[in-house]
């Protein structure tokens, strides 16, 4: 079954805040730990991700927050974009939100000029490496990571 017709993808809010932290953070200390960089983006995503350029959508399924995912401008140079902090909620995975999302995120990117994202992730995270290839990322392989769990990294060209 899939929810794809009754998800609505909207543009952040500060209202889903809370949201946006809750949904990443739980993956990420059921398999790692939380690091500096994942405080300091789930914690003030308004003034680490949105302020700077970047953009964070959010999947609702009947009005509830159930994926986020956001576009970090990067530093690295022949890159426009990250593509990060991806979560969808426990019991709302399998349903397709996720590829909804990448494939909304993508177009956000394509609309705002970029020409290549990357993303950074790691094999433990089967399902999500299978999305990231679903949705037409490529491993790349030498770009700096600030994430010690970081063990796969991948790139899209627009």
């Amino acid at each position: 079954m899939s929810y794809s017709n009754q998800i609505t993808i909207i543009d952040f809010e500060e209202k889903y805040q809370e949201d946006f932290k809750k949904l990443n953070q739980w993956w990420i200390e059921k398999y790692f730990t939380m690091e500096k960089m994942d405080f300091q983006a789930l914690d003030n995503p308004k003034e680490y991700i949105i302020d700077k350029g970047g953009y964070i959508l959010i999947a609702l399924l009947k009005g509830k927050a159930v994926g986020v995912c956001a576009l970090i401008p990067t530093k690295l140079s022949d890159y426009d974009f990250e593509l990060a902090k991806m979560g969808v909620a426990q019991n709302a995975q399998g349903h397709g939100i996720g590829y909804l999302l990448g494939k909304a995120v993508i177009h956000k990117a394509r609309l705002n000029g970029a020409k290549r994202i990357h993303l950074e992730s790691n094999t433990i995270l089967a399902p999500a490496i299978r999305l990231y290839e679903k949705l037409g990322f490529n491993e790349v392989k030498g770009l700096p990571s600030p994430y010690e769990r970081c063990n796969i990294q991948m790139d899209l060209n627009l």
